[in-house]
């Protein structure tokens, strides 16, 4: 047990220290950034212009840092570097960019209002709640999120406002520990280069979806990891010897349970974090489990074959100790993933589930066929290209072709399958896959592009100057590639600048939208009923309003996105019945009936003699898959002293005496 607590302390004591580097690095620079009044990245090409140079500075440092550990000079100095440098990188490309706002990527809109719905409610409280309704733990995993949560109540900032720098700060030590992760399984020079090349691609492809890339990032050395942990065919029996994922040996390792804790760790996190990247990784993990116990077998019965005493030993029992790894990952995975897990499953087992969801219910184009980002012409195309062609041609003689292969044949059975689940009615979300595909797939090239080099040098006869030309196709090709990720972000970033935030504010200085009137709706809200706001329901299509304030919605804005536990269109259906009482001694009866808490309030568009509440149903297979209705309720259901009307801007706000 000492070698494997050694191992699994030391790890994580660098990655403590790794991710304390860069969330200051991300801090400072996000401080700075925001010291300076700058234009808005949608009107002015400035902030583009110096995340241009800020990436130029974060490469030369990370080239410093290959160069030392090339020379195997300053070892520390060269790892603080890498740290240094890939925060940098991070920090630079995605908080300069949004300097002049103070939301993140997609602002408040579509996916991005339910992901800061539920960091407004885990800031407002640390207790696991849904991020709509009230009374039910949340469905989506909080890892993330309540992470988030506490770090906003410890700074005293509000969720919303929090969500960009603790998205981009998290990225960044993100970044740092795959690095870490990486410089344990590979050479330290190669570690930096591959790290950097992820990390690269997941800003530009995942970042929006912060807390999915963070587990993007370290995938491919977790698979790596899982991979050394399962498949060891050159580990025997001599006490104290194993081999490593590479098949070196070494003396007083952990045996390999180092990789089986931290593959658990890894997808227990995951778990936490992200339902479906988890599902994916554990799949492919798996996949790894059993591939390891089929060679496992092959390989006992290759050596008995060859055995000329004649092991008595079956051959199937070769197959118990990949496969004892397997479920010892699963069990670490499942103790983690407990964490946040608990509640939600509790509740379900019940029997309180009142449906089970649509939050598989999307198929868009990008859904229906198989990405093959190798064929795109593109410098990340031309990456998976080279990509592909190393983990043919290594599969038979690299370990770590061998791990990113089923990694990349797991999210092409998965997309397979969502395919094929699209004949059941529902789908496996496959779209989504793509981020993690590219980024398997460009691990592969980073590993493919230095071993080509590598070998064409020695084919050359070892020109001299031919690995500074390598070396100058390297950093030119980065370069062209990182300087462009503002451009493949740049929708995203534009909506960061043309939403309203919670301030009233749209960053690009153009008239508000009808968000500005949340504040005097907020105000209003908590006078006229007297309770906090996390014990107040409110029932309004203006969903964004419980992003910026920790109010419970008696409806979410999909059913996509709403609680299994929550009953979505039951729920829908009594919102349509209120509507067609006929008086508000009717309406106030059954708002007492409902089964669920009820309406303390209701935030209404008003529209002539009648308030109008923008709804949506669920219309898969259409693409599309969500209808908008309308559900209109006379004005004068709520002409009873027992109701409180107060007209703000475009909405009226509806309070009910109890």
């Amino acid at each position: 047990m000492a070698p494997l607590a050694r191992q699994i302390a030391s790890g994580l004591g660098e990655a403590a220290l790794a991710a304390v580097v860069a969330a200051v690095v991300a801090a400072v620079g996000l401080i700075a950034f925001s010291m300076v009044h700058w234009p808005a990245f949608n009107s002015s090409n400035v902030t583009r212009a110096l995340t241009t140079v800020g990436q130029v500075v974060a490469a030369a440092v990370l080239a410093s840092a290959i160069a030392l550990l090339r020379r195997h000079k300053w070892p520390w100095v060269a790892k603080l570097l890498s740290w240094v440098g890939i925060s940098t990188f991070v920090t630079v490309t995605l908080g300069m960019p949004l300097a002049a706002t103070k939301l993140y990527l997609f602002g408040v809109s579509v996916d991005q209002e339910f992901r800061t719905e539920f960091l407004t409610r885990l800031t407002d409280s640390a207790a696991l709640r849904d991020m709509t309704y009230a009374q039910l733990p949340p469905y989506y995993p909080a890892g993330w999120f309540w992470i988030g949560g506490r770090v906003a109540n410890l700074l005293g900032i509000a969720g919303w406002e929090v969500f960009k720098p603790y998205a981009i700060g998290f990225l960044a030590v993100s970044a740092v520990v795959a690095l870490v992760l990486w410089s344990k399984l590979i050479r330290a020079d190669w570690a930096v280069g591959v790290a950097a090349a992820i990390t690269a691609v997941a800003v530009a492809y995942a970042a929006p979806e912060a807390y999915g890339a963070v587990i993007v990032i370290v995938l491919p050395p977790a698979l790596v990891l899982a991979w050394g942990a399962l498949h060891r065919p050159l580990e025997h029996g001599r006490a104290g010897t194993t081999v490593s994922t590479e098949g070196a040996t070494g003396r007083h390792t952990a045996g390999g349970w180092g990789a089986v804790v931290g593959s658990g760790l890894f997808l227990g996190v995951a778990a936490t974090f992200y339902t479906l990247y988890f599902g994916v990784a554990a799949f492919a993990i798996g996949l790894m489990g059993l591939t390891a116990a089929v060679l496992a077998v092959r390989e006992q019965r290759t050596a008995r074959n060859h055995d000329a005493a004649g092991s008595v030993r079956p051959v199937w029992r070769a197959a118990v100790a990949p496969l004892l790894r397997l479920v010892a990952i699963g069990a670490i995975a499942g103790l983690v993933a407990l964490i946040v897990w608990t509640p939600y499953l509790l509740k379900a087992l019940r029997g309180t589930t009142a449906s089970t969801g649509t939050a598989l219910h999307y198929l868009p184009e990008s859904g229906a066929r198989l990405p093959l980002p190798m064929f795109e012409f593109s410098l990340v195309g031309a990456l998976c290209m080279v990509g592909t062609v190393w983990l043919v041609v290594r599969a038979a003689s690299s370990r770590r072709a061998q791990a990113l292969a089923i990694g990349v044949l797991a999210i092409y059975l998965w997309t397979l399958l969502s395919m094929a689940a699209t004949a059941a009615g529902t789908t496996l979300l496959s779209f989504r896959l793509e981020p993690i595909l590219l980024v398997l797939l460009a691990t592969a090239g980073a590993f493919g592009f230095v071993e080509g080099a590598r070998g064409i040098y020695r084919a050359l006869n070892e020109p001299n100057r031919f690995r500074f030309a390598v070396v100058v196709v390297a950093m030119v090709g980065a370069l062209a590639f990182t300087q462009n990720i503002p451009h493949i972000l740049g929708a995203e970033i534009t909506t960061a600048y043309t939403d309203t935030d919670g301030d009233g504010q749209r960053a690009d200085q153009r008239p508000a939208s009808a968000v500005s009137y949340y504040r005097q709706v907020d105000a209003a809200l908590t006078a006229q009923t007297g309770r906090p706001r996390s014990d107040t329901v409110v029932l309004t299509a203006d969903t964004s309003f419980l992003s910026f304030y920790p109010y419970f919605g008696f409806q979410a804005l999909t059913s996509h996105y709403a609680n299994p536990l929550a009953d979505f269109a039951g729920r829908a259906a009594a919102i349509e019945r209120w509507s067609k009482v006929k008086t508000p001694d009717a309406l106030l009866d059954a708002l007492a009936a409902s089964p669920w808490r009820a309406p303390d309030a209701f935030l209404f568009r008003h529209s002539g003699d009648a308030y109008t509440l923008r709804l949506a149903k669920d219309v898969y297979p259409n693409d599309p898959n969500v209808a908008r209705y309308s559900v209109t309720f006379p004005k004068k259901l709520f002409a009873d002293p027992r109701f409180t009307t107060t007209d703000i801007g475009p909405f009226t706000l509806v309070t009910v005496r109890r």
